[in-house]
């Protein structure tokens, strides 16, 4: 399908945002708006937010992508994941105003993006929102840090031949690396549960959620591997990951960023066939 693109200038909380809106020529009635992570602008790692929007535009879904105040080309003071709840209410609106064919919209996110959209439900429960697309979600503390390294990294290492050639050349600072190692250890037997905060507005979130869930989780990401870890282990999240409105799906190899045009078309692939199957299943549909 046919489609343009053009430039989206809206308010928030007196400041001026930017951002691309591709619209087909015929919309469907659901839309996204692509929220970035940060410090990152409405392009993208790769062009992945620009070449992401084009194929679902293309599909017939109108896309807005857009900069935070304080980055890219909005104004006002730079702010991290946390406190970015009237930016995406903000953008919501606008994509409406632009296409006012929008009645449902989904929310899209990459990393501590991913996390912001879960706070945002938490923090409105914006009837507008009919489904949530997170990708590699950002619920990193030094005990989920340290317990992912633990398991995946160290115990890696011990299988490498390069470690234990390393090892028996005598090459290897061996107090060093016992140090670190327990370190990390102390670090990820402090207990994930110890240190309340976003983490837990995030399970809460996802546990509200009423509408589609798409997780897209990278094969060779340590943040993805954090948050299976950490998803697995709190208590907030129990049982949130096996829910029937959560769909999940792992691109094998993929970094965290989807890097290459293959992972980059796996996550478009993926998100058009979840759009097109959860469409039907959408509040308000």
């Amino acid at each position: 399908m046919n489609y343009s693109e053009v430039a989206v200038r809206f308010t928030c909380d007196n400041e001026y945002l930017c951002g691309i809106l591709a619209r087909p020529e015929q919309p469907a009635d659901s839309g996204i708006v692509i929220v970035v992570g940060g410090p990152q602008t409405r392009v993208g790692s790769h062009r992945q937010f620009v070449l992401l929007s084009r194929a679902l535009a293309a599909a017939g879904f109108p896309v807005l992508r857009f900069d935070y105040r304080g980055m890219g080309d909005s104004s006002g003071a730079q702010r991290d994941f946390e406190h970015v709840t009237p930016d995406i209410r903000a953008a919501s609106a606008a994509l409406q105003a632009a296409c006012p064919s929008v009645k449902r919209i989904v929310l899209w996110g990459l990393c501590d993006a991913a996390a912001a959209l879960l706070l945002y439900w938490d923090d409105t429960h914006d009837p507008r929102i009919a489904g949530l697309c997170l990708l590699n979600p950002w619920v990193r503390s030094e005990a989920t840090l340290a317990k992912t390294q633990v398991k995946h990294y160290y115990g890696q290492r011990l299988l490498q031949k390069a470690f234990w050639r390393k090892l028996l050349s005598g090459k290897l600072n061996l107090v060093g690396a016992l140090t670190g190692f327990l370190g990390k250890l102390k670090q990820a037997s402090a207990g994930i549960d110890s240190r309340p905060g976003f983490q837990d507005r995030m399970a809460r979130g996802l546990r509200a959620f009423p509408g589609p869930v798409l997780l897209l989780q990278s094969g060779n990401d340590y943040t993805a591997r954090e948050f299976l870890e950490y998803a697995n282990s709190a208590a907030a999240w129990r049982g949130l990951l096996d829910r029937p409105n959560v769909t999940r799906i792992d691109i094998a190899g993929a970094d965290h960023t989807f890097s290459s045009a293959g992972w980059r078309n796996a996550v478009a692939e993926a998100c058009l066939k979840w759009l097109e199957l959860s469409a039907a299943q959408s509040p308000g549909a």
